[in-house]
């Protein structure tokens, strides 16, 4: 199991039966991958279905049945699919419990910046500014690092998506909460200490005396 499979997979714990569950691009597809079909988790895509199922290989796939990364999947029993405005009535309507998304910056105090890098030519911003002011839960799932460059930092440098503050962040070696002191470490890998994981992690950490080891 590679680090997003591993960073997808401690996600999956998070989430509850009955949860309407949207994923974004990248990494979040991945979620639905370590749940059961008869969990009672609908996921939704914002391209247009809610009931996404795990991927599947291209050879078995139904070719109009794919994730909002363009990944093709299975669905549940009861699945349906919708068009845009729909899928964003859902949205912005808050009836989305969870979201998870990726990140390339989240800085202390639990902003998110993951829609755009100056200067760099992108193909729209996507749901991400409704996903994180209209979902009840927002998840980040993000690889610590990026090339070396720790992404949880002090203060984001990139345009932030939303002022709100995310619930939670999951990287292969930490699950952190945003709180209103500050990043609460609530579990860290058996694959890093706690002086390393400090020194890719440019913002500070408050580490609590019962903190626990991630399962993986």
């Amino acid at each position: 199991m590679n680090e997003k499979e591993r960073i997808a997979k401690r996600v999956a714990k998070e989430l509850k039966p009955g949860n309407i569950v949207n994923l974004g691009i990248g990494l979040p597809t991945l979620v639905s991958n370590f749940v059961s079909k008869d969990a009672q988790i609908f996921f939704q895509g914002e391209n247009g279905i809610l009931g996404i199922a795990s991927e599947i290989p291209e050879e078995i796939s139904n070719s109009n049945l794919i994730n909002a990364g363009g990944k093709y999947v299975d669905i549940i029993p009861g699945a349906m699919t919708f068009d845009s405005a729909f899928s964003f009535a859902l949205i912005r309507g808050g009836h989305v419990d969870v979201t998870v998304l990726g990140a390339f910056q989240v800085d202390q105090e639990g902003h998110l910046a993951n829609w755009i890098v100056p200067g760099k030519v992108i193909a729209g911003m996507g749901g991400a500014m409704d996903l994180v002011t209209g979902a009840k839960k927002v998840i980040i799932a993000m690889t610590h690092t990026s090339k070396g460059t720790p992404k949880i930092i002090k203060k984001c440098s990139l345009p932030l998506t939303s002022i709100r503050r995310v619930d939670l962040i999951v990287t292969e070696f930490s699950v952190i909460e945003p709180t209103d002191n500050g990043l609460l470490l609530k579990e860290i890998s058996p694959d890093i200490t706690l002086e390393n994981l400090k020194e890719i992690t440019d913002a500070e950490l408050i580490v609590p005396n019962d903190l626990k080891l991630m399962e993986l």
